[in-house]
């Protein structure tokens, strides 16, 4: 059985169900699970966790993300993407200059507040809002905060003109961003409805498309014996706090989950690491009810974590 994060590069026109149900079948094993939804359209970085990895996918979850995305302007849809119906049209010339495409992708920098597209999988009243969609409904959807790193223009034009103008940009951004509603965004900035015509996912946390395979790359890999080359230890999936060694006199403790007097160290970090042999066993928070102490909020089994 393997364990750690295999950087999958989800292809078009799978969900990212679909990649997992396949990847049972290639590794002969039920313990995989995905770090977030890709829709079907949208090709990328997807890392996978493997059997105990499958603690962490949260975290990876949580992790900004990088997209390559073609915007066009000057027509809306359902969706906000190019699979949806179209929902207004406006075929007036256009013109815009690089500065001004610059200037709008600026004012969309940093924290903005979006609200959820109709056709995405976020719940209200314990239902997906695309479930409404389908049913030809539309409920109030709750707005949330996202923060956008960077927002690059790719094209090295410096005017865009005609009835439809489509651009390329590059997005760095926090968990929970609709790059679909992004472009609707941008679009209304520049005065015209838009959508997203195409979205390519570039690197999710510290993974990066160099590092991906691709379903049939994996599937070659593991018949020919050189598979785990390409799978990352759990540890990669915990980078952003500090590693602690196990030492003797907690080590039982922490081995069997205990609660225990709070490390000096999470008072600066939210989490803290312990390692045996530089290999996690255990993720320890503070307690929320127990004035310096702290408890695990993940156990790790695997002998092997490196």
């Amino acid at each position: 059985m393997y364990e750690g994060i295999l950087p999958l590069w989800k292809e078009k026109g799978m969900t990212s169900h679909d990649c997992v149900f396949k990847l049972r079948k290639i590794l002969k094993m039920k313990r995989i699970g995905h770090t977030g939804t890709l829709d079907p359209s949208v090709e990328g970085v997807l890392p996978i966790c493997l059997g105990e990895a499958t603690k962490v996918s949260e975290y990876i979850m949580n992790e900004g993300k990088t997209y390559i995305a073609t915007i066009s302007i000057g027509t809306s849809t359902t969706t906000e993407d190019s699979d949806g119906e179209k929902v207004s049209q406006d075929e007036s010339d256009k013109h815009f200059s690089r500065e001004q495409i610059e200037s709008t992708l600026k004012k969309l920098t940093g924290e903005i507040i979006q609200t959820p597209p109709m056709y995405s999988a976020v719940k209200v009243n314990g239902k997906k809002l695309y479930e409404y969609a389908r049913e030809g409904r539309e409920v109030e959807r709750p707005s949330r905060m996202v923060t956008i790193y960077k927002l690059n223009l790719l094209d090295e034009a410096t005017d865009f003109a005609g009835k439809t103008i489509e651009f390329t940009i590059e997005i760095g951004c926090s968990k929970g961003t609709y790059i679909r509603t992004l472009a609707v965004q941008i679009g209304e900035l520049l005065g015209y409805p838009a959508h997203m015509s195409s979205l390519v996912r570039t690197a999710s946390g510290s993974f990066t498309k160099d590092q991906c395979l691709t379903l049939a790359e994996v599937d070659a890999a593991k018949e020919n014996g050189y598979l785990m080359d390409s799978i990352f230890p759990i540890k990669y999936a915990l980078e952003n706090w500090p590693h602690i060694e196990i030492t003797v006199d907690i080590e039982k403790s922490i081995l069997n989950g205990q609660v225990i007097k709070a490390h000096s160290l999470l008072e600066q970090n939210e989490k803290i690491i312990y390692t045996k042999d530089l290999i996690p066993k255990a993720v320890y928070i503070k307690h929320p009810t127990k004035n310096g102490m702290m408890k695990p909020e993940k156990m790790f089994s695997a002998e092997k974590g490196e």
